[in-house]
């Protein structure tokens, strides 16, 4: 009776543990398409990309390391950064732009040009459900964060 007590309870503690290392190894899976897509066509910003069963928002911030005092600094920065991203990506951005151009005559008679732009972005919203997925160095002297976020089901026909 001991013994068979003794095999049910391993049977039902092993196949929780199962369950439990399963979404790890489902979330460094996702980790590693992820990281591997980045490093075949790098960029910057986000982007949706699909597996099997859900839809994700990337989004993509690469950061130089040695313009921070601090790793919790380098963190917030890229974290914000990733908000912003996915912000705009949901919410939209109005984009003005402004350009002057300053025409001086010399006393030699040439004339100087000066061309001034201005481009302003403005974006309502805020994303908070990002999660940070992965970062690593680059071999360019950056480094790059990835957070996710899981999009809403779309029904396929």
């Amino acid at each position: 009776m001991n013994r068979l007590f003794l095999s049910l309870l391993i049977v039902l503690v092993s196949s929780s543990l199962a369950v439990a290392q399963s979404y790890n190894q489902e979330r460094t899976a996702l980790t590693n398409f992820l990281v591997r897509m980045y490093e075949n066509a790098p960029f910057d910003g986000v982007k949706a990309v699909e597996d099997y069963d859900n839809a994700y928002l990337m989004s993509v911030v690469k950061l130089d390391k040695d313009k921070y005092k601090s790793e919790s600094a380098l963190n917030r920065v890229a974290q914000v950064k990733a908000m912003s991203q996915a912000s705009r990506f949901f919410n939209g951005s109005n984009i003005s732009e402004d350009m002057i151009i300053r025409t001086t005559e010399k006393a030699d008679g040439t004339l100087d040009t000066e061309i001034i732009e201005n481009i302003r972005e403005h974006s309502v919203g805020y994303v908070k459900q990002l999660e940070h997925l992965t970062n690593f160095p680059t071999e360019d002297g950056l480094h790059v964060f990835i957070f996710i976020t899981r999009l809403p089901q779309i029904n396929k026909l």
